[in-house]
Formats: structure tokens, sequence, C-alpha cells
């Protein structure tokens, strides 16, 4: 398993609420040496970072533009008490500014 190393313009969405992911966006394109950045999403947090995306966008930083949408899936190892893989929903949203 390969560890990733922390990119300042990657965001994993997960189970915070919605606007914890929306401002962190709005505090890296405040910084103004991104360019674009991208939410990385798994699982029921695709509908989260979907929001994310559209909150952003239509409401704090009109000139966001979404530029692309990747989805995939992965496979993920067993939970405790089962003894086959999973596969799990993948998305990726970028946003440029």
């Amino acid at each position: 398993m390969t560890t990733e190393k922390q990119q300042p313009d990657v965001i994993f969405v997960g189970n915070k609420p919605p606007m914890s992911y929306v401002l962190a966006i709005i505090t890296a394109f405040s910084t103004g040496d991104i360019k674009d950045i991208t939410l990385k999403a798994r699982g029921q947090a695709i509908t989260t970072a979907v929001d994310v995306a559209e909150i952003a966008r239509s409401r704090f930083i009109k000139e966001l533009k979404v530029t692309k949408i990747a989805i995939g899936t992965t496979e993920m190892p067993p939970r405790e008490g089962e003894n086959k893989a999973r596969m799990v929903s993948t998305i990726e949203i970028t946003l440029v500014k």
C-alpha cells in the first residue's frame, strides 16, 4: 500500500459537513498560487463532493469552473469479519478558477 503525500491542490472529501470542504477550497484559492483543485471522494462521500463543488461554484466563487470529472472503481480490502474484497465507486472533480 502506497502512502500519498499531502498535496495542497487535492481535497479528500469524507464525513465532515460540506461547508468544511467549501472553506478549504476558498482558503486554497485565496493563497493565490493554486490554479486548480481536485476533489476526491469514494463511496457515500461522492454526494458530498458533488454538493461541495456546486456550493463553492454557485455561492462563493462565481468564476469557478468544473473542467474534469473522472469516475472509477477501486478495490477495498475486506472489513473485519468479512472474507471478500469489495468494490467502491470513486470520483475526482477538478475545479479551476
